[in-house]
């Protein structure tokens, strides 16, 4: 089942290679939607409050975030996010390399709809997008 267009994804990752995977499963899975990429919080900020250039229109109703980036990480961003009105409401999936048990209460402290390891392989890769892409299609979000 491919997802409404109108759906816009972000992506906040500061590593090329998880990047381009999260690209080539999106392609794999027949996800067709708008993915956006942030290297760090800070540049995720920009990219949905549109300082200096247009946001992304209409906001990602859905986040994939990595923990561990430079200038502003995942649990800096998550705070940011959850205090500004406009955004407290997105999902956001924890998508990391992190199985320290601080950082998953600290990113549960602040709402987000899931803790993914990432897989080290490629395949194990692709069949967790795909669980997340089932999960995101059920899902009712409401018009922004």
């Amino acid at each position: 089942m491919t997802m409404n267009a109108a759906i816009n994804f972000l992506l906040v990752e500061d590593d090329e290679v998880d990047v381009k995977n999260v690209q080539r499963a999106f392609k794999k899975n027949n996800i067709n939607n708008p993915l956006h990429v942030a290297g760090n919080g800070e540049e995720a900020l920009e990219k949905l409050r549109g300082n200096g250039n247009p946001p992304i229109i209409p906001p990602p109703q859905v986040i994939l975030l990595d923990l561990n980036m430079p200038k502003m990480g995942g649990l800096e961003f998550l705070q940011e996010i959850r205090k500004d009105p406009r955004f407290k409401s997105l999902s956001v999936f924890v998508l990391t390399t992190s199985d320290e048990e601080r950082d998953k209460i600290a990113a549960y402290n602040f709402n987000i709809a899931g803790y993914i390891l990432k897989p080290l392989e490629f395949g194990q890769f692709m069949d967790t997008i795909k669980t997340l892409e089932a999960y995101w299609t059920l899902c009712e979000f409401p018009n922004r």
